[in-house]
């Protein structure tokens, strides 16, 4: 990773409304110019695979522009198989932060869902990624 950051490769923004049909899908907000993502919700669905592969792409790209990150989770609830896939996302962050990137990591839980809080803890563990553990 070059020590200046590179504005010429910022990948182009994420924007998704979550959704309750039938699959159960998070909302996205990657912004590409800021380096503040935000993803929130609840996450069940059928291709867990096809909905967070773009996403820990983008941050592989991002990565690239050897600007500062901030990334910030507020999920409600996620099952097993979207669990996977938020690790994935997760253990990208950490190579960016290896190769140097700064990354800021917020995980928003609910006050009184300890499981969350778990899945945070969990995360942290598996990757040694430091994450800021925000109760509201």
């Amino acid at each position: 990773m070059s020590n200046q950051p590179n504005p010429e490769l910022t990948p182009p923004n994420i924007i998704i409304k979550g959704s309750k049909k039938f699959d159960i899908t998070p909302s996205v907000n990657f912004n590409g110019q800021t380096g503040i993502c935000k993803i929130s919700g609840e996450s069940h669905h059928q291709n867990d695979r096809d909905f967070y592969l773009p996403l820990v792409q983008w941050i592989r790209n991002y990565a690239k522009t050897g600007r500062p990150l901030e990334f910030n989770f507020k999920f409600i609830y996620f099952s097993t198989a979207s669990s996977k896939q938020i690790l994935l996302l997760i253990e990208a962050l950490k190579q960016y932060e290896q190769a140097g990137g700064v990354v800021t990591v917020n995980w928003y839980y609910p006050e009184d869902d300890e499981e969350i809080l778990e899945e945070a803890e969990d995360y942290i563990h598996a990757t040694n990624l430091k994450m800021n553990l925000i109760s509201y």
